[in-house]
């Protein structure tokens, strides 16, 4: 804010609001590779969402949810997966959501752009010779859809800015 612009005045000074973030990532390789991004969401208000319940530890002091794991081979549970992921947008409604994969993450950058929060994703390092499943399909809703391996970046995405390994 401006300083007075007369005496007797005087100016109230908010502190700035944390952007919500939901920081999404199945278990394994994807959860890990999240927590190592993770010092980018310091100035977030960080709500972590993973498949693993056994993981909460590692977040401790965040506010922690899961959902059912799921994959292509398991349909009905990719449903489920997907409601879940629905209603935490819902609940949660997020400004920016950010996921390493896989399924619960390629939902929730989906319902998360059309709800209108800034997605990023990043594509596990795993996957060298070609993006993964939800990695092929995220691009149209991720605001910034990034790959760990310069090989398969391209023009217009995704970019590689490095990798967190």
């Amino acid at each position: 804010m401006t300083e007075p612009s007369h005496p007797g005045s005087h100016v109230v000074r908010r502190k700035a609001a944390r952007r919500k973030l939901l920081a999404v990532a199945s278990g394994g390789g994807h959860w890990i590779q999240l927590l190592r991004i993770g010092p980018a969401f310091q100035d977030c208000d960080v709500t972590f969402v993973t498949t693993h319940e056994s993981y909460r530890s590692q977040v401790a002091g965040y506010r922690f949810l899961t959902v059912t794991d799921s994959n292509l081979s398991t349909k009905l549970r990719l449903l489920k997966t997907a409601f879940e992921v629905a209603s935490i947008i819902v609940t949660e409604r997020p400004e920016i959501v950010a996921s390493t994969g896989a399924a619960p993450g390629y939902f929730a950058l989906l319902l998360g752009h059309l709800f209108g929060a800034k997605t990023i994703w990043l594509d596990s390092i795993a996957n060298v010779d070609r993006l993964s499943v939800s990695g092929r399909r995220i691009g149209r809703y991720a605001d910034l859809w990034l790959t760990q391996w310069p090989d398969l970046a391209k023009a217009g995405g995704p970019y590689y800015v490095g990798s967190v390994l």
